[in-house]
């Protein structure tokens, strides 16, 4: 812990901090292909929030290409840093506190933001926070969901610990129970690929026209044209994945597309109804899995006596509209009581973002509880480390 900086003066409350005044972070992400930058404040207010993309280079390679990513963000940062400051109308004197994202990730992304941020921190004398990817995006949704009604009574949409988080994004995909801000269980997982890495893959397989979209959100919106769809003549309906078992496995799903494509040769060689079509059930598939799955984890819920009332959705996968109804459907449909209600922060808020970081370190700084300068990333990381390594 760094023994120069001292902790401003705070109280805790079941669920928030309060200073005599606002703690200010300067946050950076970069752990796959966004490069993001941030100014929160420790009374939940976003003063700005940065993303710049590389969907273009992710087009041009099929994915994300590691050199490239690394060389986009060195570019990238500094513009994202300038921006942040600018909008939120401060300047780094008044920044409190700089966090970053140390892990999970791809290792060299991770480390040009977290170069940056101890660079700039120990400069100005300032204390840092290396964040949990996961922890940032479980944890967003009490900075994005209102605390009270209008009228000042509390707001029963707020989430309160414990909740489940339902993690979907191109690297994860998990069931987690909070407990806390730093104690977490997973209680499922993905055994191979995240169902937004199988997402984007298909997406690609079906040479569906990104236009500077995402692969996922291009699957997305391609799944909603109005036209007429219709499944080849080969077509084999998909399996359920292993059924009544706590645990995810995407890549039979993807072998599933890729098989029936060769059957066909190739995606050029289907009409655009056929497309259409195994876009669709893809999508329903891998939708479907996620359903199962937290009916699942609601069960065991149940049976360990756990009272859950919110299921938090984040990762980039959360920003799309038909899991959302999907989740919320599912969610009315299971007798739990009390009932579980489905919580998703904005979708601007759902893929990668710094405003998640900044506000995943509060705690940590309003406690005074900093890194070292020489801290390194951590390309895996359990999040259910957190509660023995914080």
């Amino acid at each position: 812990m760094l023994t120069s900086i001292r902790p401003l003066p705070f109280r805790r409350t079941a669920h928030h901090f309060h200073l005599s005044r606002l703690f200010t972070v300067l946050a950076f992400e970069s752990s796959a292909d966004d490069t993001c930058a941030a100014v929160v404040t420790s009374d939940r207010q976003i003063l700005s929030n940065v993303v710049i993309r590389q969907n273009d280079l992710v087009q041009i390679y099929g994915g994300i290409h590691p050199g490239a990513a690394v060389l986009a963000h060195q570019a990238n940062l500094p513009l994202a840093a300038k921006r942040a400051l600018a909008e939120a109308k401060v300047d780094l004197s008044d920044v409190d506190g700089i966090a970053f994202t140390r892990g999970p990730g791809m290792g060299v992304c991770l480390a040009v933001t977290l170069n940056a941020a101890k660079t700039l921190a120990a400069v100005l004398n300032k204390p840092i926070v290396g964040v949990h990817h996961m922890q940032a995006h479980a944890l967003t949704a009490l900075l994005t969901t209102p605390t009270h009604k209008p009228n000042g009574e509390p707001n029963p949409a707020y989430p309160r610990f414990p909740y489940l988080t339902l993690l979907v994004s191109g690297g994860h995909t998990q069931i987690v129970l909070a407990k806390s801000v730093n104690s977490f269980e997973i209680m499922a997982t993905t055994l191979d690929e995240s169902i937004g890495r199988t997402i984007d893959k298909v997406s690609r397989l079906l040479q569906i026209e990104w236009a500077n979209m995402s692969p996922g959100s291009a699957l997305e919106k391609f799944c909603l044209r109005p036209e007429e769809s219709i499944l080849p003549d080969v077509f084999v309906p998909f399996t359920p994945v292993m059924p009544r078992r706590l645990a995810f496995s995407y890549s039979a799903l993807h072998s599933h597309v890729d098989r029936l494509l060769e059957l066909n040769g190739g995606a050029e060689n289907l009409s655009f109804a056929n497309k259409l079509a195994i876009a669709r059930v893809f999508q329903n598939a891998a939708f479907g899995q996620l359903e199962e799955k937290l009916g699942l984890a609601l069960v065991d819920c149940e049976k360990q006596d756990i009272k859950v009332g919110h299921l938090v959705v984040s990762g980039g996968v959360a920003s799309n509209m038909l899991l959302r109804e999907r989740l919320n459907a599912c969610l009315k449909a299971f007798p739990t009581t009390p009932s579980v209600e489905a919580v998703f922060p904005p979708v601007q808020l759902c893929t990668d973002n710094a405003a998640m970081v900044g506000w995943a370190s509060m705690p940590r700084f309003l406690a005074g509880n900093h890194d070292e300068y020489t801290i390194n990333p951590r390309s895996k990381w359990s999040i259910e480390d957190l509660e023995t390594e914080l």
